[in-house]
């Protein structure tokens, strides 16, 4: 009966860690027009924005524990939770190298990563492969950059509170970047790895 269970969890859609991630998934543009906001002549809402983007966190951790413990794990789970994160990079992305808080190298590196992994996801659809899981490593890496966002929005500013989270901020962006890179290139090795064996069956 548990098997059964299992079973059947992973094809349920409408389950606490799932509305979590899709109430994540709605957050991003809320967040992005909250840091462009000012540069269209609106008020500076980074408070509102640091606040999505800190309840996206906690979202992000809370989805993951919750499937887990509560046997709700599913397969649009291992889709959403992934989407929202890399999201969420990419909104940010956007909008702190418009503001001119990022710089457009930093940028180019993470987007190029993505490109990366949209290469791998691609070849593992060719040969009928579904995309790999998110692993401890690209965990990790996306709590940094989640880490270092926020950190670097607050320190587009002057005085103290702003001086300090300029050095957090970089400390954990390049921490981040440097994971991110790392997990992108397992990605590719494992993909190397099951493209070899599918050849060798052949």
């Amino acid at each position: 009966m548990e098997v059964q269970e299992t079973a059947a969890g992973t094809d349920r859609v409408l389950n606490v860690p799932n509305i979590l991630s899709m109430a994540r998934l709605v957050g991003v543009p809320v967040f992005l027009w909250l840091v462009l906001w000012p540069e269209f002549g609106g008020p500076n809402s980074d408070g509102w924005a640091l606040l999505v983007l800190a309840l996206s966190g906690i979202s992000d951790y809370l989805d993951g524990k919750l499937a887990r413990r509560w046997n709700q794990v599913s397969n649009l789970g291992r889709i959403l939770d992934p989407a929202a994160d890399r999201l969420y990079i990419l909104s940010t992305l956007v909008g702190l190298t418009w503001r001119g808080v990022l710089p457009l190298w930093l940028t180019g590196v993470l987007l190029a990563r993505e490109l990366l992994l949209l290469v791998m996801v691609w070849i593992l659809d060719r040969h009928g492969y579904a995309p790999p899981q998110v692993n401890f490593l690209g965990k990790a890496a996306t709590f940094n950059l989640m880490y270092a966002f926020p950190l670097l929005l607050l320190s587009d500013g002057s005085g103290t509170v702003a001086s300090v989270a300029a050095v957090c901020g970089w400390a954990f962006a390049a921490w981040g970047t440097a994971l991110y890179w790392w997990a992108g290139i397992l990605y590719v090795v494992q993909v190397r790895r099951l493209i070899r064996a599918d050849a060798a069956t052949d």
